[in-house]
């Protein structure tokens, strides 16, 4: 693996990890999902950060996990980013959850053709 995948897989893991735990447990960051109207998801989408997060990370060790979080992940940021759009939030606001989806899609995509065993 070249460090470029090993820079982009740490940062999301990272990022993702960090973020999932602020999502569960501060009060502002909960308001952004009132906003949305989308509170019913709140706790799943930190679960599923949360785990996506430590998935990138197992990753270096089992590739199926590295590519079932990178898509996993990469998913979550574009329906981000599409009620990003939805709310009519600027630009510069929408800009992580796209970020973060194309590096998720970046990780996804450079490792597919690379990995040894899609098994467990």
């Amino acid at each position: 693996m070249d460090i470029i995948n090993v820079v982009a897989i740490l940062m999301s893991s990272l990022s993702f990890l960090i973020y999932g735990a602020m999502l569960l447990k501060l009060e502002s960051m909960q308001l952004e999902f009132k906003r949305f109207q989308l509170e019913k998801f709140m706790i799943l989408t930190g679960i599923l950060e949360l785990l996506g997060g430590a998935g990138l990370l197992v990753g270096f060790y089992i590739d199926f996990i590295l590519l079932f979080s990178s898509a996993g992940l990469g998913l979550l940021m574009f329906f981000a980013f599409l009620v990003r759009l939805k709310m009519k939030d600027s630009f510069l606001v929408s800009l992580p959850s796209l970020f973060f989806m194309v590096l998720n899609f970046y990780i996804f995509y450079s490792n597919f053709y690379k990995v040894k065993d899609l098994s467990f």
